[in-house]
């Protein structure tokens, strides 16, 4: 009960500087002179001096009309970094989303707002959560609605928001125990004690039809409503954005006026998320004039491509990019270490955004990257690859490799319009670079195919696993291959794993999957096999795309060859 906390652990110095902090604020802001608004606070500070922070208190009403009070007094546990605590130091953007969302609740400015944020940027915490304890605080919105990519991310956000009412002892103390068995408390649903409700839903269910006590939503949130399997093709993305627009239109109330004025307002509309593709749900909303929009990046330079390409940080690249060299990692983040104060760049959190991470991040995956963390998605659907890094197979076959694989996807037909089949023997050194020894993309015959692969495994005797694409042959293929293995005498004697798997897997999201660890210099071709790296660089989309079969055994391999296990177990045979 509230009568059970401890009021020391309200009513402290730090609480009470905090409380004179955000009073004077508010004065001011009303447009108190400063001398004025001290003297007032001072005032208040006595008057109030037996209720600062209870039920009907001085921190009470200032918290109704200021989220940032609230936030850094109510939630200071979430919010304000304490040696006993992981919260970080809040950016000028977090203080920012608070003022926007003063405008949308307090001042009842605008009713929908879209915010584009980065990957980790704390937009779930600082928006959706904090904005729907404080508004079922005060019973500024009745019945929340909370649309969250799954089921799992609804569940949490019930968690977080129970804990809020149920363990926090600022919000207890001043609102008492919104918390009662006597009303519906589940995984995804939140009935307080003050007759609102808070509900969590997945991006698949809609929010069409839900009531509270009769009413609709006076608050309807969408975060990170689209997932990636939203933005793969344009149907996709043409019913994400179709589904929203007409199940939120029918979800909510508009405001009501009477004789001019407005007595109620209307649902407000909140959508969060980061931008996956320029013609995604999030980016089609940007033109929405119904909506205020902010869209933030975590770099703040106009063109990271330009920055991670040139001066330090392209010396830092080519070190970290080293094949060769099997401590590049490490030698490149030395590099790094030694030249931190040039290298350093400007982040949307400083105390979240790690120069050196966030480099490596998108060395990793350039496009991915400016997807969730620069909110740049214009390079999507164009070409997936842009450069190959190529060595002659003689220098390539000096590398020490420590698991070797063939890839083969066959093709039943050999005419011009048919598929090529494709084989592919790859491997990969210490320090988990990528190697593709022989790539080949030819038009061959049932027996021929048999052939080729008998051949390489002559030609590569360290190949211990073979991966075969089960949508052509239906297995056929592999019991003849291994049939001829073991009428072999050479290659009797080796122990070959043969993997037969049907490709389900999207195969666009896939390839684009590779593209920056190929275009990084990740992997590494044989100069040779130009037929084969031509088609890679001339992949542009699945629909866009005439053959695929080299991208599209080059994205296999990289997927299979980390689980592969080589077995080093000791054979002895009958000579």
């Amino acid at each position: 009960m509230a009568d059970k906390i401890d009021i020391s652990l309200i009513d402290t110095p730090e609480n009470r500087n905090t409380l004179r902090k955000y009073l004077l604020k508010d004065l001011i802001k009303m447009g108190m002179p400063t001398d004025k608004a001290i003297k007032r606070v001072r005032q208040l500070m006595r008057d109030n001096e037996e209720n600062l922070f209870g039920k009907g208190g001085l921190a009470y009403s200032l918290g109704k009309r200021s989220i940032h009070f609230f936030c850094n007094y109510f939630l200071q546990d979430t919010f304000i970094p304490k040696p006993n605590n992981a919260a970080r130091k809040l950016a000028t953007v977090h203080y920012e989303i608070w003022d926007t969302l003063e405008d949308l609740f307090i001042h009842d400015n605008f009713d929908k707002l879209e915010l584009v944020m980065p990957r980790g940027a704390a937009k779930t915490t600082v928006c959706d959560f904090a904005l729907s304890v404080w508004a079922h605080c005060y019973q500024i919105s009745t019945y929340t609605l909370v649309a969250g990519r799954t089921e799992q991310d609804a569940v949490e956000f019930i968690r977080d928001s129970r804990r809020a009412f149920e363990e926090n002892p600022y919000i207890r103390y001043a609102f008492g125990e919104l918390i009662d068995s006597k009303f519906t408390v589940n995984r995804l649903e939140l009935e307080l004690a003050n007759y609102t409700k808070i509900q969590a839903i997945s991006s698949t269910s809609s929010p069409r039809g839900k009531k509270f006590n009769g009413e609709r939503p006076t608050l309807l949130i969408a975060d990170d409503y689209q997932s990636k399997a939203d933005v793969i093709t344009q149907e996709a993305r043409d019913k994400k954005y179709s589904t929203w627009v007409e199940d939120s239109y029918y979800a909510g109330d508009k405001p009501v006026f009477r004789n001019g004025k407005k007595i109620k307002m209307g649902t407000k509309y909140i959508v969060l998320g980061t931008i996956l593709h320029k013609d995604c749900f999030i980016s089609r909303l940007l033109k929405d004039k119904t909506y205020n929009h902010i869209v933030k990046k975590a770099i703040l330079v106009e063109d990271v491509d330009k920055l991670f390409s040139e001066g330090l940080w392209a010396k830092f690249k080519k070190i970290y990019f080293n094949s060769h060299d099997p401590l590049a990692i490490e030698n490149a983040k030395e590099f790094y270490f030694q030249n931190e104060q040039e290298m350093s760049f400007p982040v949307l959190w400083e105390d979240k955004y790690d120069c050196l991470t966030m480099a490596i991040d998108y060395y990793s995956n350039p496009t991915a990257f400016k997807q969730e963390m620069q909110n740049d998605a214009s390079k999507i659907g164009d070409k997936a690859f842009h450069k190959i890094n190529t060595e002659p197979r003689e220098l390539i076959e000096q590398q020490t490799f420590v698991k070797t694989m063939l890839c083969c996807d066959p093709a039943v037909e050999t005419k011009e319009h048919n598929d090529y089949t494709a084989l592919l023997v790859g491997s990969v050194t210490p320090n988990t670079f990528r190697w593709i020894r022989k790539g080949i993309v030819e038009r061959l015959e049932y027996e021929d195919y048999i052939k080729k692969v008998i051949e390489l495994l002559h030609e590569y005797p360290d190949i211990s696993t073979i991966w075969i694409e089960k949508n052509t042959f239906n297995g056929v293929d592999v019991r003849d291959i291994r049939k001829m293995i073991d009428n072999d005498p050479l290659l009797k004697k080796r122990y070959i794993e043969i993997l037969n798997e049907r490709q389900n897997k999207n195969k666009e999201a896939k390839i684009r999957a590779i593209s920056q660890k190929v275009d990084s210099g990740f992997f590494t071709f044989a100069e040779e096999d130009k037929d084969f790296t031509d088609q890679i660089l001339s992949y542009e989309g699945e629909r866009y795309t005439k053959h695929d079969d080299a991208p599209d055994l080059t994205a296999e391999f990289d997927r299979l060859i980390d689980e592969i296990i080589v077995d080093r177990t000791i054979r002895f045979f009958d000579w």
